[in-house]
């Protein structure tokens, strides 16, 4: 059986929620380090566009969010 305790608590940045574990915890400057600011968006693309960026991202072993932000900063970068 598995004992460890699992507390929610509150991080240093406002309205955000994390789970502290019986050690370690909420650490500032812990995490995966942001590359911007992050916007939550919806895209309306046909079923076989979707299914491009899919097969892209699997051949490339990318996350939607990264392949889509690749296509944005190649075109605005040119």
């Amino acid at each position: 059986m598995n004992n460890n305790k699992v507390k929610v608590g509150v991080a240093n940045k406002e309205g955000q929620l994390g789970f502290v574990f019986s050690r370690g915890g909420l650490r500032e400057g812990s995490g995966r380090k942001s590359i911007g600011v992050t916007k939550k968006i919806s895209l309306t693309l046909t079923e076989d566009m979707w299914g491009e960026i899919e097969n892209h991202c699997t051949e490339h072993k990318l996350s939607r969010s990264e392949a889509i932000r690749n296509i944005i900063e190649s075109f605005y970068t040119k």
